[in-house]
C-alpha cells in the first residue's frame, strides 16, 4: 500500500474533525504529502469520515494523478496540489467548515488579532475572494492569498490551514475557530480591540519554540 502511514493519518484526523465539531457529514477535507516520494493522501470525495480505512484514502501525485485508490479524491483537490507547489513548508492541508470561522468568511471579513492565538495563522486570518468549490479559479485565490500565513479563510465557504504536520494544521483549525468564536461574540457586543502587530511579533516568535521537541505527526 502506497502512503501507509499518511493514509492512517488521513483516517484519524478524519475523525478528529467530526469529533472537535470542525465539520458535519462529510464536509472538508485533508491530505498529507510525502515530498521524499512526491505524492499526497487525501481523503475521498462524499465517504463519511466515521466510515473511510486507509485502503478509502486516495493517493496522488501533484499533478493531479491517481496512483492507488478505487475511490474518487475530494473535489477540492486542486488546492492542496497548488498549495504544495507553491509552499515548500507546507506538507499537510486541513479543510474545514467550522461554523464561526465560516461565519466570519460568509461576512466577507479577515479574521484579525482579537486574540493572540491568531498567532496559529500569522497576524491574521486573511481571506480569499469566493469561486465555486472544486475550481482552478478557488485554487489560484487560495494560492495567491495566503503568502507565508499559515491559515487562510474562503469566502462564503470555510476555513484552510496549512502545517509542516498534520498535527500543525489541525490544531492552527482548532484554535482559528475559537478566535473566531471570540471575534463574533465580541462584535456581538461592541468593538473589539486588537492586539497590535509589534506584539503578535513576539507572540509568533514564542510560537515557534512552543511545544515539545519532535512536534505532531
Amino acid at each position: 500500500m502506497l502512503l501507509k502511514r499518511e493514509r492512517e493519518l488521513i483516517v484519524e484526523y478524519g475523525l478528529k474533525l467530526l469529533e472537535s465539531g470542525l465539520t458535519t457529514g462529510t464536509g472538508g477535507n485533508l491530505s498529507v504529502l510525502n515530498r521524499e516520494h512526491g505524492l499526497l493522501a487525501i481523503s475521498p470525495s462524499g465517504l463519511d469520515y466515521r466510515l473511510s480505512k486507509p485502503e478509502d484514502i486516495v493517493v496522488m501525485d501533484l499533478d493531479g494523478n491517481i496512483k492507488e485508490s478505487a475511490r474518487k479524491p475530494s473535489s477540492e483537490y486542486g488546492f492542496h496540489t497548488a498549495l504544495y507547489k507553491t509552499r515548500a513548508d507546507v506538507n499537510a492541508v486541513v479543510h474545514t467548515h467550522s461554523v464561526y470561522a465560516t461565519t466570519v468568511a460568509c461576512l466577507n471579513m479577515e479574521l484579525p488579532a482579537v486574540h493572540y492565538l491568531v498567532g496559529f495563522a500569522g497576524k491574521k486570518v486573511p481571506l480569499a475572494p469566493y469561486a465555486t468549490f472544486g475550481s482552478q479559479e478557488l485554487a489560484d485565490n487560495v494560492t495567491d492569498t495566503i503568502g507565508n500565513y499559515n491559515a487562510v479563510l474562503l469566502a462564503n465557504h470555510g476555513l484552510i490551514t496549512v502545517g509542516r504536520q498534520i498535527g500543525n494544521a489541525f490544531d492552527a483549525a482548532e484554535e482559528l475557530e475559537l478566535v473566531a468564536r471570540i471575534y463574533i461574540q465580541a462584535l456581538s457586543v461592541g468593538k473589539p480591540v486588537i492586539v497590535p502587530d509589534d506584539e503578535m511579533d513576539k507572540v509568533i516568535d514564542k510560537f515557534s519554540t512552543y511545544g515539545q521537541a519532535g512536534g505532531k505527526s
